[in-house]
C-alpha cells in the first residue's frame, strides 16, 4: 500500500513537471515569434536593435539542443528536467536584460553544463573548475551580458571525442581583480564533423556580440594543441565600466 502511495505520488509530481515546463514552452514559442518579427530589423545597421536580435536568436537553438541531452537518457529525466526548469527561467527572463551579474550568468553555465552531462558515459571526464573572488566589487553588479559563455560550451560538447576512452572537457571559471575568464578545453574529435547549411554562424554571432558590447575590453582565443581545441575568454569589466563611464552611457 505504501508503495503505491509513493508511486503515485511520484507520476503526479512527474506531471506536474511536465505541465509546468509546457506552460513554459508556450511562453517560449511567444518569444520565437517576437525574435521573427524583430530579425526584419537586423538590417537598420542600429548596433543596439542587432545585439537585441542577436542575443535572442540563440536561445531556441540552445533550447533544442537541452531537450536532445534530456531525450537521450530518460532514466535521469528529473534531475535534468530540474536544471533544465532553471535554465529556462534564465532564458526566458534574465536574457531580456542588457546585463546580469557574473554571478548569475555563472550559475546558468554550470546548469548548462550538468544538463549536457546525461549525455556522456560515467567514465568520461569531465571538470568544472572556480576560481572565483566573490568579494570584487563587480561580481554582483549587471555587467555582463547573458548567454556570454554558451558558445564555448556548446561547442565542446559538440566537438569532442566523446566516444575516446582518454576523451576529456575541462571548463575552468574565474573572476578576479574584475576580470571575467572562461576556458574550455576538449580533446578533439579524429571524425569529420558534417558541414551544415548555415554552419558557422554561432561563432559569428557570438563574436559580434563581443565587439559590440566590449571592444577593446576583451580578449578571445582559440588555440590547437596536438589533439587539444582551447577556447578562452577574458573580459576586462574594469575597463568596460570605465569606458561607459566615460561615454556617459
Amino acid at each position: 500500500m505504501a508503495t503505491t502511495i509513493i508511486l503515485i505520488l511520484i507520476i503526479i509530481g512527474f506531471i506536474s513537471i511536465v505541465i509546468y515546463l509546457w506552460l513554459r514552452l508556450q511562453r517560449l514559442e511567444k518569444q520565437k515569434k517576437y525574435v521573427e518579427n524583430r530579425l526584419n530589423t537586423i538590417q537598420k545597421g542600429n548596433n543596439d536593435i542587432h545585439l537585441g536580435t542577436i542575443e535572442t536568436v540563440l536561445n531556441p537553438h540552445l533550447f533544442k539542443n537541452i531537450l536532445n541531452s534530456v531525450q537521450s537518457h530518460a532514466y535521469q529525466t528529473y534531475f535534468a528536467l530540474d536544471k533544465l526548469a532553471n535554465i529556462l527561467d534564465y532564458i526566458l527572463y534574465e536574457s531580456k536584460n542588457r546585463y546580469v551579474t557574473p554571478k548569475e550568468e555563472i550559475e546558468f553555465a554550470k546548469d548548462l553544463i550538468e544538463v549536457n552531462r546525461i549525455k556522456l558515459s560515467p567514465l568520461f571526464e569531465l571538470t568544472i573548475k572556480t576560481k572565483i573572488d566573490e568579494t570584487a566589487s563587480l561580481y554582483a553588479q549587471k555587467v555582463l551580458a547573458p548567454l556570454i559563455t554558451i558558445d564555448l560550451i556548446e561547442n565542446a560538447f559538440k566537438h569532442a571525442d566523446l566516444q575516446s576512452k582518454d576523451a576529456y572537457i575541462s571548463i575552468v571559471f574565474g573572476f578576479k581583480d574584475n576580470v571575467f575568464t572562461v576556458t574550455v578545453s576538449n580533446k578533439i574529435s579524429p571524425k569529420a564533423s558534417l558541414k551544415k547549411e548555415k554552419s558557422g554562424i554561432g561563432n559569428v554571432t557570438f563574436e559580434q556580440r563581443l565587439d559590440i558590447l566590449y571592444k577593446g575590453c576583451y580578449e578571445l582565443e582559440r588555440i590547437i594543441d596536438d589533439d587539444a581545441f582551447i577556447a578562452h575568454l577574458k573580459i576586462n569589466l574594469n575597463e568596460y565600466k570605465t569606458k561607459m563611464l566615460d561615454s556617459g552611457r
